[in-house]
């Protein structure tokens, strides 16, 4: 790539500094997180479904929801002391690669395993076909699920990265693409995004109906990617419950403080931060929903977490990546999620460079309207779940300090990079 980086090795990296953002704090301690679940589970309306003897299947998603763990132990407890049993079952559409093994291997990197659950894990990629809805749709849930005598959605709520409504990433979606692995999530998104929503909530009405001894455990996140709220809420309420929830976890989310920049810098991507690898919220990019607010002019990606497993869905948000993060890239692990999600677009490839450091400077060269005198406006993430500390250029500092939320934490530092071109530090 000599001639490549031969055009852009002049481009200079600007000076960064430190800003802190600053958001309400308000969450659930971590040693009080096993209680409130198995205080919400003790509510009568729940609590009384739950029968001795009965099989009680409990979902656990691919997303890296805080304190997952804990959570889904402490709700295979709860059933056991009620004298059923538990069983934990992967809810993750056509993640880890739509196989079986590939969906334990992703329990596995959440500590979501026989022995720290205390039960059994049931994996499959077998359907059941439960009916059609209310407009002939058909809809399929997973074999293990199906059998059972009682299921318990446990996910995360928050706005969707392809979709807008009532309904977004939470327990509808959970139920209906989740528990319907490959197959059953295929069927509501080939109608599209557009009418993903209003799918969404139609194909989880014939599954309530199908299932009524269902019941969810909805949680959600503050902007420190802390747990601030459970809640646990029985089939019959959740069309009701769930969207002013969905509404309180858009209150608590993070976001980039600034309207408007010229390049976003993201040291990883990866689908256990979102399902878009970075969420379009805050990079204001989606295949599926386009250009929004913020806006960047050009946004480069450095690395691929380790817990994507190889997926790189969401990579062509960005316009450039790394090297680095191309070898860690899993077709295989990839292309199902796309295929399944009837979206190519989310899995495309953008510009690959050889470091950190041509990456940045690919950025920087191909951006067109900047103010090159004061400096390029640059806005630099760890990743789209890390926004109380982050970095940005020099030129951004008078809009920083404008900002009573936002305090400037460092003075002016060089980017400094490795034998390799990576960055190093900060200094």
């Amino acid at each position: 790539m000599e001639t490549i980086t031969d055009l852009i090795k002049n481009v200079p990296i600007p000076k960064m500094v430190k800003i802190r953002e600053r958001y309400d704090e308000s969450h659930i301690p971590a040693d009080k997180i096993a209680e409130t679940v198995t205080e919400q589970l003790s509510r009568d309306v729940i609590a009384s479904r739950i029968q001795p003897g009965m099989r009680i299947a409990i979902t656990c998603g691919s997303r890296g929801i805080a304190n997952i763990a804990i959570i889904v132990r402490a709700i295979v407890d709860f059933v056991k002391e009620c004298g059923a049993n538990p069983f934990v079952f992967p809810a993750m559409g056509s993640h880890g690669g739509a196989t079986p093994e590939g969906q334990l291997e992703v329990l596995r990197s959440y500590h979501v395993t026989e022995e720290t659950m205390g039960c059994p894990i049931r994996a499959t990629m077998e359907t059941v076909y439960l009916g059609d809805t209310v407009e002939g749709k058909p809809v399929y849930s997973d074999k293990y699920a199906h059998e059972a005598d009682g299921v318990i959605l446990c996910g995360r709520i928050k706005p969707h990265t392809s979709f807008r409504g009532p309904y977004e990433s939470g327990l509808l979606k959970m139920a209906v693409i989740g528990m319907g692995k490959q197959h059953g999530a295929y069927q509501c998104h080939k109608l599209g995004f557009k009418s993903m929503a209003a799918n969404v909530k139609e194909f989880a009405g014939a599954i309530i109906e199908k299932k009524p001894n269902m019941f969810a455990i909805g949680l959600i996140e503050n902007a420190y990617h802390q747990t601030c709220r459970i809640e646990a809420i029985p089939a019959g309420r959740i069309l009701e419950e769930e969207p002013p929830l969905l509404e309180y976890a858009k209150s608590r989310m993070a976001k980039v403080p600034f309207d408007q920049a010229d390049i976003l810098f993201v040291d990883e991507t990866g689908k256990d931060i979102s399902g878009a690898g970075m969420d379009p919220n805050v990079t204001g990019r989606s295949p599926v929903l386009g250009i929004s607010r913020p806006f960047f002019q050009r946004i480069a990606v450095f690395d691929l977490t380790d817990k994507s497993h190889g997926n790189f869905g969401g990579l062509g948000s960005a316009d450039v990546t790394t090297q680095r993060l191309y070898r860690k890239i899993d077709f295989e692990q990839t292309y199902p999620n796309g295929i399944t999600a009837a979206e190519p677009l989310a899995v495309r490839l953008p510009a690959v460079m050889p470091s950190d450091r041509t990456a940045m400077q690919f950025a920087l060269r191909t951006a067109t309207d900047c103010d090159w005198e004061k400096g390029p406006r640059i806005v630099w993430l760890k990743n789209t779940l890390s926004l109380s500390e982050f970095y940005i250029s020099e030129a951004l500092i008078p809009d920083a300090e404008a900002l009573d939320n936002v305090t400037i934490v460092s003075e002016p530092m060089e980017v400094i990079f490795d034998e390799e071109g990576n960055v190093k530090e900060l200094r």
